[in-house]
């Protein structure tokens, strides 16, 4: 009978260094070479913070922790605008967090089962079902700090261990606040098999660390009414993120898990589920997210990493007794997980190429009927002509989903709304920072998607305001471009 734990013996700063220059390619390859919709989000508000000394919900607003606003912003400190930085940083962090779940595993199986692990969690990081290329998002650095805690409370034997586990987690909820549901599962595991002094250690250590991170937010100005009113209350209500009704979401969840490569795991977790025949950690902690994910219910492609480590896991322990039983040979095993489970993209190769031919100028392709909407670098040429044509210290606004214009033309907007929120109280307070505040420009969307996802009182309400104060002085990009009268 062969055994995997004799004949897999790779190492795992082989198996991550790998990994990491996998996702490098993958995350400094992409399409336009420019921040993504997000990504140009948080750099604006860090800029605004870094760079202005707006405070975060002051220079700028979107559901997201100060603390991931902190790290655009050095990006920009540092370097200025860039898509970069944000992304190798974030490999990083993803590197760790595999080799924390490598040393979980391997304290609790084997070797060789840590190893199919760190493939399968470090590839399926990768996918397009889980915006691979989108490495700095929230959701890496959350998730990693999460899989610190858990090592940390688990490998430990000294009394204070559970504390600083606590300690892990407050940061992990500090980058996301759906961090709560895999911090549940920890606890709730402990709590139940009567690990209660452990576990009250634990969220003793939780409740410091967020204290520390509230006192750390107060000292640079961000007052915590703000906090709950655009981190939290803004996620949900009419107009919301969140607001979809049961079919949507029923549709996207299936979409996200049934119809992408987040099927490959489905063999694995119900054969874990048959040989292990208990509700072991992983179970727990792959049900509370799981749960996190429906609360949530927006279906986003990163919400699904929280979901890939505790199913790597499952799915590596799976497949040990594959090698076991029928005398498979482990290397094959390990190169047949890397084969199926290796992201499929087109998008670097193509990336490639481009990097050795100027872009072409599209500035006018997309301004007659039927209006194409632009992509990211369409969207990062736009802003950095804004750039070039406005005063540093003009008002610039983006009508619609406008970020990554906002992000390159190292403008500020008129409004702590610089990409359209559009619950009542957000659409009324938008509303009073233009009647206020002028912007020397204002940027409208010609494309079709601009009419379907912003609502019509919006809509209305900046073609009467342009009419009425502004003259239309072109197009670029498929953006109608007015200027102040004078």
């Amino acid at each position: 009978m062969t055994s995997i734990n004799k004949n897999l013996e790779w190492k795992p700063i082989q198996i991550i260094l790998l990994l990491t220059l996998v996702q490098l390619f993958i995350s400094l390859l992409t399409d336009g070479f420019a921040l993504s919709f997000d990504e140009a989000m948080w750099h604006y508000i860090g800029r605004n913070w870094f760079r202005h000394g707006m405070t975060p919900y002051t220079g700028g607003v979107d559901n997201k922790s100060p603390l991931i606003f902190a790290v655009f912003g050095i990006s920009d400190r540092l370097f200025g605008v860039n898509y970069w930085f944000p992304r190798v940083l974030g490999t990083v962090i993803q590197s760790i967090g595999i080799y924390y779940l490598f040393l979980i595993v391997k304290s609790k199986w084997s070797h060789s089962t840590a190893v199919l692990t760190a493939l399968i969690y470090g590839l399926s990081l990768m996918w397009r079902s889980t915006d691979g290329k989108l490495v700095s998002l929230t959701e890496t650095y959350s998730i990693t700090f999460l899989i610190i805690s858990i090592r940390v409370f688990t490998s430990s034997t000294k009394a204070y261990a559970p504390f600083v586990a606590g300690l892990w987690a407050s940061l992990s909820l500090g980058f996301r606040i759906s961090a709560s549901f895999g911090i549940g599962a920890i606890f709730i595991f402990r709590f139940v098999n009567k690990d209660r002094q452990a576990s009250m250690k634990f969220l003793g250590g939780l409740i410091f660390g967020v204290f520390l991170l509230m006192i750390l937010a107060i000292f640079a100005g961000i007052h915590p009414s703000d906090f709950i009113q655009f981190a939290f209350i803004e996620n949900f209500g009419k107009g919301s993120a969140t607001d979809h009704s049961f079919l949507w979401r029923l549709e996207n969840l299936s979409n996200g898990l049934f119809y992408s490569e987040m099927i490959l795991f489905l063999p694995g977790v119900v054969a874990y589920l048959f040989i292990r025949k208990k509700w072991d950690f992983f179970v727990v902690w792959l049900l509370c997210e799981f749960i996190g994910l429906n609360i949530i219910g927006i279906y986003a492609r990163p919400h699904f990493k929280n979901l890939l480590p505790s199913l790597s896991v499952m799915t590596a322990v799976s497949i040990i007794p594959l090698v076991e039983i029928f005398g498979l040979s482990p290397k094959k095993i390990a190169i047949a997980v890397c084969i199926i489970f290796f992201p499929k993209l087109l998008e670097p190769f193509v990336s490639f190429k481009k990097i050795f031919r100027a872009p072409a100028d599209k500035s006018e392709q997309n301004c007659t009927p039927p209006y194409s909407s632009a992509d990211d670098l369409a969207k990062k040429q736009l802003g950095l002509w804004i750039k070039a044509n406005t005063d540093t210290t003009e008002k610039v606004l983006v009508a619609g989903y406008g970020a990554i214009v906002q992000a390159y033309s190292e403008r500020i907007a008129p409004s702590i709304y610089f990409n359209v929120t559009q619950t009542q109280k957000a659409k009324q307070h938008f509303i009073n920072d233009i009647n206020k505040t002028k912007p020397g420009m204002i940027l409208v969307p010609g494309f079709s998607s601009y009419t379907v996802e912003v609502s019509d009182d919006l809509r209305n309400f900046i073609d009467e305001f342009t009419n009425k104060n502004y003259s239309l002085t072109g197009c670029k990009y498929g953006y109608k471009i007015y200027r102040l009268n004078k």
